[in-house]
């Protein structure tokens, strides 16, 4: 059987270690929710639209992703993203809409407890 190893970037790797901590300090369930998804492999990741960001969030919610953000689509609500990676379009639509695009770092330093946080896959 093959060992399973997390991913090799060295960015995402720092990134589920900070989210275990968050995890393990504040009891939330969130940032170990998130670290697990991050750990998948790189072809299992998520890459959603912000179309359907505009179809499953309400206004004024804060949504992370743990993949990446893409533009196709329009999104019409104030939401606040937090994702991996962002596409320059995406990040150009949500600041549109009157939303932020969120690193996941920003997102713990802003709510550490991550309270109202709702994961989209």
């Amino acid at each position: 059987m093959v060992k399973r190893t997390l991913p090799t970037n060295p960015k995402t790797r720092r990134l589920i270690k900070l989210l275990r901590k968050a995890s393990s300090s504040n009891e939330s369930a969130v940032w170990r929710t998130l670290s697990d998804s991050l750990s998948t492999p790189t072809r299992q990741r998520v890459s959603m639209n912000v179309s359907k960001i505009d179809r499953l969030a309400e206004e004024g919610d804060v949504v992370a992703i743990p993949g990446k953000v893409l533009g196709f689509g329009n999104i019409g609500k104030k939401v606040d993203v937090a994702a991996l990676s962002f596409s320059q379009s995406a990040k150009d639509k949500i600041a549109q809409a009157g939303g932020k695009a969120l690193t996941f770092e920003a997102l713990m330093i802003a709510n550490p407890h991550g309270k109202n946080v709702r994961i989209l896959r």
